[in-house]
């Protein structure tokens, strides 16, 4: 069991490698009847393809979808969803001095020891490029969805930088190539992240995803948790190393008073006062905002020699040539949306089918 696929009623299977003719995923059970063409899902993929800025790696990929079962008439039918999605700017001779050597910080060396096998071309299946698929399926899981749930992402911290909070615009995530609310703060990031390019040498960040208009009750108890699945979806993008839900490990700086959620009586359900549980209680949504943040550790492909050794185990020195992002966590916010808007299809139609 490779465990290449992800959910439970809502469900994707991804395939290809970074340097393969094409990478794609499978999507099975979206509903029927759901309209559906290649132009719903380009859109979400045009945000996250690489080349549109200097900050990110310099590969151009078109990343064009095409819809190759699923689909007819431009509505669903209810069977699996296929899309596909062609490489077309492949260097594989760019990591050809690499083939022997494992690149410390990148998935070289544990799938080398699993598999017995090295793709080195751009990592093969644990690259980055993998991420592509998930955005496609993002976009259906959105067709699923409705209108009626928001999803959005933005960066909130390079680095050591982090936003002003007060200043949060979310109308300033599309003005900027960092997906940053602050417009001072992304002042501050194209200072740094020049310097950072410039010198070779690659630097963190963290991602915050909020999904709007989610109403109580998605989730499920103890091992079906919204909030579980959430974190496991996010843990699974490449370089994320850590995911909180609400304000997560700044909770345990609180005291209960601080902490708890106080509620008073709305017109149309409960209103709340805050937010530090991040929208979900119990595994199951509350009917506030969901609120997701996850830490993505700086891209390890940089340019200075770093000590490791080769398949025959003997050490070695190295430098990874190449085109690579300077901060892969700018092109992590589609794909975060993508994941959450993946999750929240799934409960919603595991809900569906338990409550009615």
């Amino acid at each position: 069991m490779s465990a290449n696929s992800f959910g439970s009623l809502f469900r994707f299977t991804t395939w290809g490698e970074s340097h393969g003719p094409a990478i794609g995923v499978v999507v099975d059970g979206v509903p029927p009847r759901l309209a559906l063409a290649e132009a719903d899902i380009q859109t979400h993929l045009d945000k996250r393809k690489p080349g549109q800025s200097r900050f990110v790696t310099q590969r151009r990929e078109p990343d064009r979808v095409e819809i190759l079962s699923g689909t007819f008439e431009g509505l669903t039918t209810g069977t699996p969803v296929s899309l596909m999605i062609r490489n077309e700017d492949q260097r594989s001779k760019d990591y050809s001095e690499i083939a022997r050597t494992f690149r410390p910080g990148h998935a070289d060396y544990t799938y080398w020891a699993k598999y017995g096998i090295r793709d080195y071309r751009g990592g093969g299946r644990s690259s980055a490029r993998e991420t592509a698929s998930r955005v496609a399926a993002g976009a259906v899981a959105r067709k699923i969805l409705g209108a009626g749930v928001t999803i959005r992402g933005a960066v909130v911290q390079i680095g050591a930088s982090r936003i002003d909070r007060k200043r949060w615009d979310w109308a300033q995530v599309g003005e900027n190539p960092f997906w940053c609310p602050d417009p001072v703060a992304a002042g501050e990031w194209e200072t740094l992240l020049d310097a950072t390019r410039k010198s070779g040498s690659s630097i963190g960040a963290v991602v915050e995803i909020v999904a709007e208009g989610v109403p109580a009750g998605w989730g499920a108890p103890v091992y079906g948790k919204l909030d579980s699945d959430l974190a496991a979806a996010m843990m699974g993008i490449n370089a994320v190393k850590g995911v909180e839900i609400g304000d997560g490990f700044a909770a345990a700086e609180l005291t209960g008073e601080q902490n708890a959620d106080e509620m008073r009586a709305g017109n149309d359900g409960p209103t709340f006062l805050s937010n530090h549980a991040g929208g979900i209680l119990g595994g199951i949504s509350s009917g506030q905002p969901v609120v997701v943040r996850f830490a993505v550790k700086p891209t390890s492909s940089i340019l200075s020699p770093r000590r490791t050794i080769d398949i025959d185990g003997a050490d070695a020195e190295i430098v990874t040539k190449g085109r690579h992002d300077p901060c892969v966590g700018l092109r992590a916010v589609p794909v975060g949306e993508a994941m959450m808007a993946c999750v929240l299809a799934d409960h919603m139609l595991r809900h569906r089918a338990q409550c009615g």
